[in-house]
């Protein structure tokens, strides 16, 4: 079905924009009048205030396209899309301020204007999206435009995917006949659904019939027949999904590609939207380019520490273990004594991570520079660096050293999956107060496995927060 979803995500996608983008503009210009007009009479600037409606608008377009806010909008319950309304008017409240102050132009905005605004079209939203849910789905019940599906299957398969067409089916496809593949079963109904047809009859029957598009579920039928089957259903025009029984339904990321000639169903368990990639991308490229200037700025005086402190080198570079096992070298200002990595064997022992991380709280190797520079995360600013030359990522995984890296299994391999990050799941889960690498790889994985531009906004943002309060760094 995921085919079919994503069809219908692109119905979903533009539909519901051209609703958010007239409420927003209903909201914004009804705030403006009571504010200057009710609340106070007072003259704005309109072509100020116009220019603000633009970058509204700009925040609706980005968060429908990039944040993917109207995903399953058909599936919601009306408490889901409360949610999600009251996410969506924030998320472009918050995008305003930002931008205003950003371009220094928030002195002349009105903060009631932002409370009414917020107020206005988190009700007029709401109340548009179930009003538009209820008529798409009242009307394609209703209506013969919705697409007719049939299903062609096994006797031994046919309830469990006739009602699991239904329980997950499109907004609006109908299901509205089967047939069964090994036995005459025409007159029956299964899960609700008739039975019109049998093999020896199938291509007749639907040929005279409403039909659409046809489900294939045929497990241990043999290729040479299926391939009859679908050239027989596209001769007469209808579109023809053949389920596979490779791996678990579960997996979102499924879908057909050419390579190298050859037709190919890729599976994988993390995104490949490439637009929210190209998104993440030009975060990691905006984020790094301060992050290096701040870098620039702060070295002159943490080298002078450092050299101060001790002999050795300001920087320290390692190699480190990134996206699917591509080696780099990754740079920070160096907190330990030069015979750090010398002295590691004789300290495993005191090791107080469980599994394949080294950490001690006292850890001898630390210089008296390199617990301030590490408590405050001053260390790791020359990863900027690396984010910029693209190795690494603002959010992502901790990349792995060689030495851990060849100790991992499959299972922990997957950290390894995306490109590894300057913060992540973990960092902002406790950073080194925990204490057992499972728990790290668990909070990795469920961040791959969850992967969104808005989490990683708010991993930001936590980890702005936890770096400022030095929590849990050692």
């Amino acid at each position: 079905m995921e085919n079919i979803r994503r069809k219908n995500n692109m119905i979903e996608t533009y539909s519901i924009l051209l609703i958010d983008m007239v409420c927003v503009s209903v909201s914004y210009y009804l705030s403006l009048f009571i504010r200057f007009h009710l609340i106070a009479q007072e003259a704005y600037p309109r072509d100020y205030h116009s220019m603000i409606g633009a970058y509204i608008l700009i925040l609706c377009l980005m968060y429908t396209l990039f944040l993917d806010g109207n995903r399953w909008f058909f599936e919601r319950s009306n408490i889901r899309e409360l949610y999600y309304t009251i996410r969506y008017t924030g998320i472009i409240v918050v995008g305003l301020v930002l931008i205003l102050y950003l371009t220094q132009q928030a002195y002349e905005f009105s903060r009631l204007v932002y409370l009414i605004f917020a107020i206005i079209n988190t009700v007029i939203t709401f109340i548009a999206h179930i009003v538009y849910r209820r008529y798409m789905l009242d009307y394609y019940r209703k209506s013969v435009n919705s697409t007719k599906m049939f299903v062609l299957t096994r006797e031994i398969t046919a309830k469990d995917v006739l009602e699991t067409l239904q329980q997950e089916k499109a907004w609006d496809y109908d299901i509205t006949a089967a047939a069964v593949y090994d036995i005459d079963m025409v007159g029956a109904k299964i899960a609700g659904i008739p039975v019109v047809a049998s093999m020896e009859n199938v291509y007749d029957v639907v040929c005279q019939m409403m039909v659409d598009e046809v489900f294939l579920s045929l497990p241990g039928v043999e290729p040479a027949e299926i391939r009859e089957m679908v050239h027989r259903f596209e001769e007469m025009g209808l579109v023809c999904h053949y389920r596979v029984d490779l791996f678990s339904k579960a997996n979102p990321n499924t879908y057909v590609q050419q390579l190298a000639g050859y037709s190919v169903i890729s599976f994988s368990l993390q995104s490949q939207d490439s637009r929210r990639l190209l998104v993440k991308r030009l975060m990691d490229i905006v984020g790094s380019l301060i992050g290096c200037v701040l870098t620039l700025l702060i070295t002159p005086f943490v080298a002078l520490a450092i050299k101060i402190d001790s002999p050795g080198p300001v920087f320290f570079s390692q190699t480190r273990i990134g996206k699917n096992g591509r080696r780099f070298k990754i740079w920070k200002f160096r907190s330990m004594y030069i015979d750090a990595e010398a002295r590691k064997k004789e300290l495993e022992a005191q090791n107080e991570i469980k599994g394949l991380m080294f950490k001690m709280e006292d850890d001898p190797r630390i210089t008296k520079v390199g617990k301030f520079i590490r408590k405050t995360s001053i260390d790791e600013t020359p990863q900027f660096f690396n984010i910029l030359v693209g190795d690494m990522s603002l959010v992502g995984t901790r990349p792995p050293t060689e030495d851990e890296f060849e100790q991992y299994n499959g299972y922990y391999r997957r950290r390894m999956s995306i490109t590894p990050g300057l913060t992540g799941m973990w960092q902002v889960s406790g950073r080194s107060d925990i204490q057992d690498f499972e728990e790290i790889v668990k909070l990795d994985l469920e961040y791959i496995d969850n992967w969104s531009l808005l989490l990683d906004i708010k991993i930001l943002f936590k980890t702005v927060f936890i770096v400022l309060g030095r929590k849990g760094s050692k």
